[in-house]
């Protein structure tokens, strides 16, 4: 019998992997969460009919979201997650024997316990005594911050359902209250290509340049998001991810990574002409 997992990337485009059997399926209070296991793509999370992460190309989504502002920020201390209950941005950020505290806040404590039973490869460092995990809305959780942190990663699902708040004007006013005076914030920033996925992408990058004096995009070519181009958000109070970036000071950590270095780090801010094109259109 074949087996497929099928994602609508647009209602003209369909994505399907192979899979061999379904190792959990269920239903919290905020979403369906389903793990499949692939022969090409190994472990697979799915919520609500949308595919997450894959263990052959996680690591690529990951380590871009926690490196490439460590290495513009090294001296980064007391860091904050807001979605990420898979692990795998922990994971990254705990390779950073400077980082002291992580809070991490994720509204679905449900896909935690799955990703720790399920998905180990990701989960791994959730128990890092640095975590202090925090299940409820991002959004309720930073309205009570004040220069507080040095990073904020959102790492969030896509701008509808329990992810939608993470997209708005309020939210991203609220991180840079949130932020010391020389934090930075990283977000998931969709995908420039098809036009739903790219009017949500100019919405947020629309809504950051209006809260933060510096705010750039770059990329990471990810196999099983749709189209495979993704973007994400950069935005600083202080730091500018290329003019202060510290390529040397981060080499010197010697933290093996599979897809990001510091020539990548340069070259992933020089965006396409159509993708240069759709952010001046709401700048």
């Amino acid at each position: 019998m074949d087996l497929w997992f099928t994602e609508w990337h647009t209602p003209n485009v369909r994505f399907s992997i192979r899979v061999d059997k379904q190792l959990f399926s269920g239903q919290s209070e905020f979403q369906r969460i389903d793990v499949f296991e692939s022969r090409e793509f190994g472990r697979i999370l799915i919520l609500d009919g949308y595919l997450m992460l894959t263990e052959k190309d996680e690591f690529i989504y990951h380590e871009m979201m926690v490196h490439v502002p460590m290495a513009v920020h090294p001296t980064a201390k007391k860091v904050l997650i807001i979605g990420a209950g898979d692990g795998g941005v922990v994971r990254e950020l705990t390779r950073y024997d400077t980082v002291e505290w992580i809070d991490l806040v994720e509204i679905d404590e449900l896909v935690t316990k799955v990703c720790k039973e399920f998905l180990p490869q990701t989960s791994c460092a959730l128990d890092d005594e640095r975590v202090h995990a925090h299940y409820e809305d991002g959004l309720k959780f930073i309205r009570h911050c004040e220069e507080e942190y040095d990073l904020i990663l959102v790492d969030s699902t896509d701008p509808f359902g329990p992810g939608e708040g993470l997209f708005t004007r309020e939210f991203y006013g609220n991180c840079y209250k949130a932020l010391k005076e020389d934090g930075i914030m990283v977000n998931q920033n969709e995908s420039p290509f098809y036009n739903n996925d790219a009017v949500a992408m100019q919405n947020a990058h629309k809504r950051i340049k209006e809260s933060f004096p510096i705010s750039r995009v770059y990329q990471a070519h990810i196999p099983t998001y749709p189209s495979g181009h993704w973007l994400f958000g950069f935005a600083s109070k202080k730091y500018h991810p290329i003019r202060d970036f510290k390529a040397e000071e981060w080499k010197q950590r010697k933290i093996q990574t599979r897809y990001y270095n510091t020539q990548l780090h340069i070259g992933a801010f020089a965006l396409p002409n159509y993708v240069e094109a759709r952010l001046k259109n709401v700048e």
